[in-house]
């Protein structure tokens, strides 16, 4: 088996990382700067976007953070990330809702753009403050995303809540934080927060 993670230190490949020390799998990091080496025919023909993060697993190539955790937590079982067949309907959707009209939403705010009201029929958010509404509407009081099980969805909307409070555009709530609490202590993310800190290091004394 072989599992190889491309990646920046300074970029969604944090998400990923994460999950994948939440598998418990072996794998392989390689790091890519922005520019020249995420442009290179070789990673390129893995990636055509030519951004990270990117798995390649038994010559199977993933892309796209939220399809990696999804793939990630089928292909690891025994890491028991995902909910049952037949109880992944609210899985599915706030993980899908998170990666389409979250990100645009949140991605629009940080670039100030403003869809006019008119014309919010035309995208799939709406606008940012019901998008951010919505998403904030499946944060429990207690437990995960989808009640006492821990899984993918807390990894993926986990991160996004996270980022979303760090950069000002969710308000860390009493709610919000405990939540915040239990998954940013798991020690699948510290390992990887101190892995991704360590290589933002390296990068910076090397530059």
């Amino acid at each position: 088996m072989s599992l190889v993670f491309y990646t920046n230190p300074m970029s969604r490949g944090r998400i990923v990382r994460w999950m994948l020390e939440e598998t418990g799998a072996d794998y392989e990091t390689r790091y890519l700067g922005y520019g020249p080496e995420m442009s290179a025919p070789a990673y390129e023909a893995i990636n055509p976007m030519r951004k990270v993060p990117a798995i390649v697993h038994d010559g199977t190539v993933v892309t796209e953070c939220a399809a990696i955790c999804l793939y990630l937590a089928d292909a690891f079982p025994k890491a028991d990330l995902a909910p049952p067949l037949d109880a992944r309907a609210d899985y599915y959707r706030w993980m899908l809702f998170a990666a389409g009209p979250w990100e645009a939403a949140s991605t629009n705010k940080s670039l100030d753009v403003t869809v006019p009201a008119e014309k919010s029929g035309m995208v799939g958010y709406g606008d940012f403050e019901r998008a951010r509404d919505v998403m904030l509407s499946a944060v429990p009081e207690t437990g995960y995303l989808l009640g006492r099980k821990f899984t993918a969805l807390d990894v993926y909307m986990g991160s996004q809540i996270s980022w979303g409070t760090q950069f000002g555009s969710i308000e860390t709530t009493p709610r919000v934080a405990g939540y915040l609490e239990r998954v940013l202590t798991r020690r699948a993310y510290i390992r990887a927060s101190e892995m991704d800190n360590a290589a933002m290091a390296d990068q910076g004394a090397a530059g």
